[in-house]
């Protein structure tokens, strides 16, 4: 899987990787260790491999859409300082033509899962190491990958307007991936924190 991906990967210096992405390199076997979703994963190039560390659980392999995000994070980061300026996606680079049609963020399932009671958000979220943060009725700020922040705030429904949601960047986002590939970081984000909310119904 990957195989383009895999080929750019073992092109680059370990060490400059691993500093870009706020990961670490370590030998004997070569790998990088890297935090996605407050979960550690680690990439093997030389083997092709992506797998998750989740003690007390055996290693894991990598879903297909986790090694999309952690290659193309690897292979995209930059070492850049966070701007601490939210914007929505169409306001980065390229967003205002790629987020629409079937790249349209999933807000929507935010408002299904948490517009009723957007504090489960915070319950949700806390498994992700998420902080608050003082916009809607409820949001949090967690990272999906070492340089790479999102922001959900929930506003709730009501007899006249109905439940909303959104996802904010911070303004290096589209520095750290390629537009698709954070789309696809989006969408992990998204399920993974509605998935620690049915487990807390």
């Amino acid at each position: 899987m990957h195989e383009e991906l895999w080929k750019k990967l073992v092109t680059l210096e370990p060490d400059k990787v691993a500093n870009r992405a706020k990961c670490r390199y370590l030998l004997n076997p070569s790998r990088y260790i890297i935090t996605m979703l407050n979960c550690e994963y680690q990439v093997s190039p030389a083997k092709k491999e992506i797998f998750t560390l989740k003690p007390p659980s055996k290693p894991a392999p990598a879903a297909f859409l986790e090694q999309l995000c952690l290659l193309a994070y690897l292979i995209n980061a930059k070492d850049l300082p966070l701007a601490d300026k939210l914007l929505k996606a169409e306001s980065l680079p390229g967003g205002q033509f790629f987020f629409r049609g079937p790249h349209l963020l999933p807000n929507g399932k935010l408002e299904e899962a948490f517009g009723a009671e957007p504090l489960r958000l915070y319950r949700a979220a806390d498994h992700l190491n998420a902080k608050k943060r003082d916009f809607g009725d409820a949001a949090v700020e967690l990272f999906v990958l070492p340089r790479l922040p999102l922001v959900f705030v929930i506003w709730a429904g009501d007899e006249e307007f109905g439940a909303r949601a959104s996802i904010l960047f911070d303004r290096t986002a589209s520095e750290q991936l390629p537009l698709d590939a954070l789309l696809t970081a989006v969408d992990l984000a998204v399920n993974t924190v509605i998935s620690f909310d049915s487990k807390n119904v």
